[in-house]
């Protein structure tokens, strides 16, 4: 049966049409066992395409468009862990060289990191059919393949006679069977297997106008100018096994070899290899006694000399499922950072779940005692736990937040972390204007459909239709259908890659062998190419720093008292003052943190909080998990 070894998804940012599990899901209804995902640059949309395709039945394979120094595009296949680990390398080492969202492979490169991938020789935008058009364009009569049978052996040279493929695709465009006359007779000649692919760039063929308005907006024009620059035809869209023999049946080895190919090629994320770092210590120490040392250590400072019985009970009861689980050195590390913090005079504080831990309370990750609001210590980590758990960490934003971050890199190198990636969709707002401009519609029309958003994602109150016809473009407008099908099409799919506002990873080794890094805008920030939810899903940790302006406040306030001989511990501030609750009640809140936004300020006098739990219950009413989690 065929497999489709060459497709992009729209993580190659305007340069595919469909999601990758869109492409999953297809493959799986046209019955193929394997297909790769090769993303421009990058393994962008992979752990996406890794999951769906295992929860389809199909084997994920991965791969990536390589751009090269002369602008040719080569397609490479990962063969094995090591293979992986080098394209991750290889990318990593192109992207931090480069401005963002600009790099090239130089033919130099390829060699050092060619062990475990195969490459194939690409459409037409590959090296081989780009050396074919550079040939006949310097020498029209002759037959223009010196050019490209010295790629081909470049090819053979780096990866090997068993590490190349020579590729062919059949679109029904003008010169194309010209161009697949030559490569085979070059196959032939230097003894390379054919293999048959379609370059997929979307699911279906209904999706081939997304992606013309994906190449409108990548070249700044519009339908009606684009011309040349838009696809001749929507046939590169996903096709099974008879669809691929049809069109290669004077060539069946070419699509027999896809699935030979396909067995050669055994990784899959499944052997990724992640693990977190290891916390150093003293010769003869281990992780576990570690922490219970610095945690009793805490404990006495927390409660005194003379530790009450609970206390030591719960802490014996949390380590025992730390040290089960194995998240000894993850309790250490992010302590050691806290410590780093303090030393600095860089207020530092561990929210959510983890306050319902003794341990982090004892190690000063949370100031909150859990013993004393009786918090349950499994809803932070339980025995059943499947993933690691999170610790987010809330620092003063600006400079003393981006200390604590550039202390993450000098600790674990530029490619030892980074920030994890924020994938920026097209949504309501951005997704309009984009497809109105590629589709030559009016300004004013845009800016009008625009201003009806309340925000970037959903108008105030109106649906579809009637929002256009509110800008200036009624049903019966010619254009009308058309912009309502795109707008449903290509709202969700990813616009570009950002950084997330405060997740890092970390690993042992070298973190750009499991995923690329890439420079991110702001200077002195590297960032991977997967977001906070793919990291989790694969199992790479994530820290959250959450640089929170009211925490500037708080320190700056603290500072403040502290000189003027009124020294204040957030773990003992009295909780029972009633000229504070008295002003909770008048909802006199503005500027207090979690408590002034509208919705909490129309709360509390109807709760009328008279201590601190009631607070507790007023603010997690009004949190968004609740209303999310429809318990409301």
């Amino acid at each position: 049966m065929y497999v489709e070894l060459h497709s992009r998804s729209a993580f190659s940012f305007l340069r595919g049409g469909s999601l990758p599990e869109e492409l999953a899901e297809k493959a799986a209804t046209l019955g193929m066992a394997a297909m790769a995902l090769c993303d421009r640059d990058g393994v962008y949309g992979a752990p996406r395409f890794f999951a769906k395709a295992r929860e389809q039945g199909i084997r994920p394979l991965i791969g990536a468009e390589l751009t090269l120094e002369d602008g040719s595009i080569l397609p490479v296949l990962v063969a094995t862990r090591t293979g992986y680990q080098n394209l991750c390398r290889l990318i990593t080492c192109t992207k931090l060289r480069a401005e963002k969202n600009k790099s090239s492979v130089r033919w130099e490169e390829l060699g050092e990191f060619a062990e475990g991938l195969v490459a194939l020789t690409g459409d037409e935008e590959g090296p081989l059919a780009c050396a074919l058009a550079k040939s006949r364009l310097h020498s029209p009569a002759g037959s223009g393949v010196e050019g490209a049978d010295r790629c081909l052996q470049n090819l053979k040279q780096t990866f090997g006679a068993r590490g190349v493929f020579v590729e062919l695709q059949r679109h029904h465009v003008r010169g194309e069977e010209r161009r697949n006359a030559q490569l085979v007779a070059l196959a032939r000649a230097r003894g390379l297997p054919l293999v048959a692919t379609n370059g997929v760039l979307y699911a279906t063929s209904e999706t081939r106008r997304v992606l013309d308005i994906f190449t409108c907006i990548r070249n700044h024009t519009h339908l009606d100018a684009a011309g040349k620059l838009l696809s001749a035809n929507a046939e590169r869209f996903l096709k099974g096994d008879a669809e691929m023999r049809a069109l290669f049946a004077d060539l069946p080895e070419a699509v027999d070899n896809t699935a030979r190919l396909a067995q050669q090629l055994q990784f899959t994320l499944d052997d990724l290899g992640y693990q977190f770092p290891a916390y150093p210590l003293a010769p003869g120490e281990n992780m576990d006694e570690a922490l219970r040392q610095q945690s009793l250590a805490g404990a006495r400072k927390r409660y005194g000399a003379d530790l009450p019985a609970r206390a030591v009970g719960q802490l014996e009861h949390e380590l025992r499922i730390i040290s089960k689980l194995g998240f000894a050195g993850y309790f250490l590390i992010v302590a050691d950072l806290i410590h780093f913090c303090r030393d600095h005079q860089i207020m530092a504080q561990g929210r959510g779940s983890a306050a319902n831990s003794t341990v982090c309370f004892c190690l000063g990750i949370t100031a909150v005692d859990p013993l004393k609001y009786n918090t349950l210590f499994e809803r932070f980590l339980s025995e059943g736990r499947k993933g690691w758990p999170d610790i987010d960490i809330d620092l003063p934003s600006g400079e003393r937040r981006e200390r604590v971050i550039q202390e993450v890199y000098r600790r674990y190198g530029p490619r030892g972390a980074a920030m994890t990636a924020n994938v920026i969709t097209y949504r309501g707002r951005s997704a309009a204007r984009e497809i109105g401009k590629a589709l030559n519609l009016a300004g004013d029309v845009l800016d009008r459909f625009s201003n009806l958003f309340a925000n970037g994602d959903f108008p105030h109150t109106l649906d579809l239709p009637a929002q256009m016809a509110q800008a200036g473009l009624p049903k019966d407008h010619p254009r009308a259908p058309a912009f309502v099908e795109l707008y449903q099409q290509i709202y969700g799919l990813p616009r570009h890659l950002g950084q997330h506002s405060g997740g890092m990873i970390i690993c042992e080794g070298t973190l750009d062998s499991i995923v690329p890094l890439e420079n991110a805008s702001m200077p002195g920030r590297v960032v991977a190419q997967w977001d906070k939810d793919d990291c989790e899903d694969l199992g790479i940790i994530k820290v959250d720093l959450l640089g929170l302006g009211m925490m500037s406040v708080l320190q700056d306030a603290i500072t403040l008292t502290a000189e003027r001989g009124h020294p204040v511990d957030l773990a003992r501030i009295p909780q029972d003052d009633p000229a504070t609750f008295e002003l909770m009640q008048r909802a006199d809140t503005i500027g207090v943190f979690q408590i002034e936004s509208r919705a909490q300020m129309a709360t509390l006098p109807r709760m009328k909080p008279k201590e601190f739990y009631d607070v507790v219950i007023e603010v997690a009413i009004i949190r968004p998990g609740p209303i999310q989690g429809r318990l409301m």
